[in-house]
């Protein structure tokens, strides 16, 4: 195997690409925008995964026996490298795609290992040290789209269905409400009251946007309302609204919040194996300790049956949020290509 790993992260915003070496280091990382649906609205499915193919082919060195380990931002078979949908680069579109089959195809000199984006961040977040003792891992991203995934730590083991898929989250059925009264908003997927139309990247701003049209005058004097109206993009206007402990602000964050904490309640009461639940991605990252915040005080005001009120601080110790680089997805796609993916 070569000492140099080819590794992407494909999002549904964005195109990471780095080299790997096997002592788990990143070098030469680059950045450059995802083809997706949104960037380029008139173009076909077809037209867009031919673009993405191509630039991910185009951007490996040719090299004796190149190696790429390939993260991804889509509902994928682990077993066989078949996409089922990708919501936040293809929108609705679920025809089943060999992304395998296609980037042989143009460079079958190139090992191509290719795994799920959530799954390479938690591979990388598992192989810290400091969780060696965990039974098992759980890594939940709050990005683009939302999905989790579960690594039982003593097999060194991520399960998956018949299907090859395992916490796909994001399009699971939720309840959200705002402003006092229930709410239902469309998801990139096509369907209705996905966790993802409320609580992702782009649902977050979907709820910022009903707010405004349910509570105008609200939004109007509210500090999130002035900055966006002085032009300040979206994310950065939440975060100083945030910071500057601004009342609808939080508001809407305890609303985009609720159904991911939701999830993780269910989660672990099913799974009390779980001995840590990292949080990790774009929205995470972006909000910082006021994300986390949010989600304990749905947690608090409604934990557990029985074991929160025996053990209060049992969720607040499993609970974790990562800082950027901790549970990065272009090393996972390293782990993943030098050794293999547990299954």
């Amino acid at each position: 195997m070569t000492t140099a790993i080819t590794v992407f992260d494909v999002g549904g915003t964005h195109i990471r690409q780095a080299r790997w070496l096997r002592g788990g280091e990143l070098h030469t990382r680059t950045s450059r925008p995802s083809p997706s649906f949104k960037r380029f609205p008139r173009a076909t499915v077809a037209e867009l995964r031919d673009m993405m193919v191509r630039d991910l082919c185009d951007s490996v060195p040719d090299a004796p026996g190149p190696v790429v380990g390939l993260s991804f931002g889509a509902a994928l078979d682990h077993r066989s490298g078949i996409v089922y949908a990708s919501a936040p680069l293809w929108g609705e579109h679920s025809e089943p795609y060999d992304l395998r089959e296609a980037l042989t195809s143009r460079r079958a000199d190139v090992r191509w290992c290719i795994v799920n984006d959530v799954t390479a961040a938690l591979l990388h977040t598992a192989a810290d040290s400091s969780r060696s003792g965990h039974r098992k891992v759980m890594l939940a991203t709050i990005s683009t789209g939302i999905a989790c995934r579960v690594i039982d730590q003593r097999q060194g083991r991520i399960p998956v269905d018949g299907c090859g898929l395992q916490g796909e989250i994001g399009h699971l059925p939720a309840n959200a409400e705002l402003a006092g009264r229930p709410i239902e908003l469309d998801c990139d997927c096509g369907r209705t009251g996905h966790l993802a139309a409320y609580s992702s990247g782009p649902g977050i701003a979907r709820m910022a946007q009903a707010l405004k049209r349910r509570e105008p005058e609200r939004w109007a004097a509210s500090g999130l309302g002035r900055l966006t109206a002085d032009g300040m993009d979206f994310e950065t206007s939440l975060r100083h609204a945030l910071d500057a402990r601004d009342g609808l602000a939080a508001e809407l964050l305890d609303a985009v919040t609720a159904p991911v904490a939701a999830v993780l309640r269910t989660a672990l009461c099913l799974d009390p194996e779980i001995d840590e639940a990292v949080l990790t991605g774009g929205v995470v990252h972006g909000l910082g300790h006021h994300y986390r915040c949010a989600l304990m005080e749905h947690l608090t005001r409604q934990g557990l049956y029985l074991t929160s009120e025996r053990s209060p601080d049992w969720l607040e110790r499993r609970i974790t949020v990562t800082s950027p680089g901790e549970a990065d997805s272009l090393a996972g796609a390293g782990i993943a290509a030098c050794a293999g993916v547990p299954a």
